[in-house]
Order: structure tokens, then sequence, then C-alpha cells
């Protein structure tokens, strides 16, 4: 698969004090990249949509409940 098209964002929240930062492309048709901004070169991690969404409303029902 094609990744070039893949256009990256930062998390608002990512970094908070720590510089641990990720980086998520979710432009591309069926599936969502994940990235460390320390280490682009490195391995990316990709999901279904799907997949994502959970891990997503997953985390924001943790964070509303720590």
């Amino acid at each position: 698969m094609d990744l070039n098209g893949a256009t990256w964002r930062k998390s608002t929240r990512s970094g908070a004090g720590g510089g641990d930062c990720v980086e998520v492309a979710d432009n591309l048709p069926g599936i969502v990249l994940v990235r460390d901004t320390k280490n682009r070169d490195a391995a990316t991690l990709a999901f279904t949509p799907a997949a994502w969404a959970s891990f997503v409303g997953l985390a924001k029902q943790h964070r509303t409940h720590a």
C-alpha cells in the first residue's frame, strides 16, 4: 500500500510534559496510521478505521473516569 499520501497530525494532548508524542494519519481509505514523532522513520502502526475508533472511544472513557 502506498502511504506517501498520508497527512499526519499530532494530538493536542500529545506531549504534555513528557515529549511522548504520536502522530495519526486518517486520510487514507480503509486505514489509520500511527507513528512516533521522535522516530518517524521507525515502524508505523496500521489499524482499520473501526479498530481505531474503538481505541479512541475507550481512551476517552478512561480519561473521563480516571
